[in-house]
């Protein structure tokens, strides 16, 4: 790709599929119709072959890698996104067990978990901000878990309501499951605290296609021999992510982002610092606009991946929209249960694509206050 053509793209601001960095589709371009020393692209080598098995072993340690996951851990590839993981870690995890799954609903997505899941077994949700349209996060003391639970669920970011966790959940006895979908590779985490982590990989890491699960191996113990065979973990852990076909092209492009992750970021603490500045950018333009932009999310809870906020009126914000489009701001149109404007900023936005918009903002204010 040239720096002309480069300079031709529009600041992508969709909630997914998301932005990849610039360098990893540079470099899968230039690889597309060969792969160096293969002689052919990497659409069509064998899921067997021993140029794919490196490419699956090296973005399987680089994740390892990047996470600092410790000895005891399978990491999954697999498809089907999040929406598969909402069937099947209760498939997994809550059947064989006896005891209630407990879900902390704090978005669309996590009510969506939850629904899925309670028609698996019994499920119960300890926690859900839907009064206040999910607004805020519960703190610590609006938490009580069973030492017997299954195992607790949570959403560690909603990207429709833009609410985060700004750390891991302790889930006492029990063992965390978290969606990490739309803040998986933003910042260090600490694996040892999970149970089972999982994400599509369209919004930090990869593109559409692609789903990574991470899990502790005690827990592939509770995967029933009569499940069908994709819906097993431990079917997916014995063929090391081959059980079927995988998704070859998105596998690849994740070990590029985890490189570009490791070696041009230089870490996932670096990767967060980044993110908190550029999310600082919108939030302090919302907090000093006299109430022009209004965000959703409790100031101590907003996200760093989806900045969520509203204007005065439906046709300020239909002019919004339409305005930044004009000037190469896309997809900036919120979501329909939260409506107002929605600016996902994942690892991928540069910096200058946040500035941009930060501009936006301050003179559209200027212009129609």
């Amino acid at each position: 790709m040239s720096s002309d053509r480069a300079k031709d793209r529009v600041y992508n601001f969709s909630a997914g599929p998301a932005n990849l960095p610039l360098s990893v589709l540079q470099k899968a371009q230039r690889d597309l119709l060969s792969l160096p020393g293969v002689g052919a692209s990497i659409l069509e080598i064998s899921h067997r072959s021993r140029a794919f098995l490196e490419i699956l072993a090296d973005a399987k340690e680089r994740l390892r890698t990047l996470l600092e996951i410790p000895e005891g851990y399978e990491v999954l590839f697999l498809q089907a996104g999040s929406r598969l993981q909402f069937s099947m870690v209760p498939m997994n995890l809550l059947r064989p067990v006896g005891a209630p799954a407990e879900y902390v609903v704090t978005g669309s997505w996590g009510k969506k978990a939850f629904e899925q899941a309670r028609l698996v077994g019994d499920v119960n949700v300890v926690w859900d901000g839907q009064e206040s349209n999910y607004d805020r996060l519960p703190p610590s003391d609006e938490l009580m878990f069973s030492e017997t639970a299954a195992y607790v669920h949570t959403t560690s970011n909603e990207t429709i309501q833009g609410v985060q966790f700004a750390a891991d959940l302790d889930a006492g006895a029990a063992p965390l499951v978290a969606d990490m979908s739309s803040d998986f590779l933003s910042r260090p985490i600490n694996v040892s605290k999970y149970g089972l982590i999982y994400a599509c990989a369209q919004k930090n890491a990869g593109p559409a296609g692609v789903t990574i699960v991470i899990v502790r191996n005690d827990l592939l113990l509770r995967s029933d021999d009569r499940l069908p065979g994709y819906l097993n973990y431990q079917e997916h852990a014995k063929s090391g992510s081959l059980y079927n076909t995988p998704c070859t092209f998105g596998i690849y492009l994740v070990g590029l982002v985890a490189k570009w992750l490791q070696e041009e970021i230089g870490g996932l603490a670096a990767m967060q610092r980044v993110n908190r500045s550029k999310a600082a950018l919108l939030y302090d333009l919302i907090d000093s606009s006299e109430d022009f932009y209004i965000g959703h999310a409790q100031a101590d809870c907003r996200s760093l991946m989806n900045v969520t906020f509203r204007l005065p009126s439906v046709e300020l914000t239909r002019q919004f929209v339409e305005e930044a489009a004009a000037t190469g701001l896309d997809q900036l149109q919120g979501h329909r249960s939260v409506g107002g404007i929605r600016a996902s900023i994942y690892n991928a936005m540069p910096t200058a694509g946040v500035e941009s918009l930060h501009n936006f903002m301050r003179d559209f204010r200027i212009r129609n206050a």
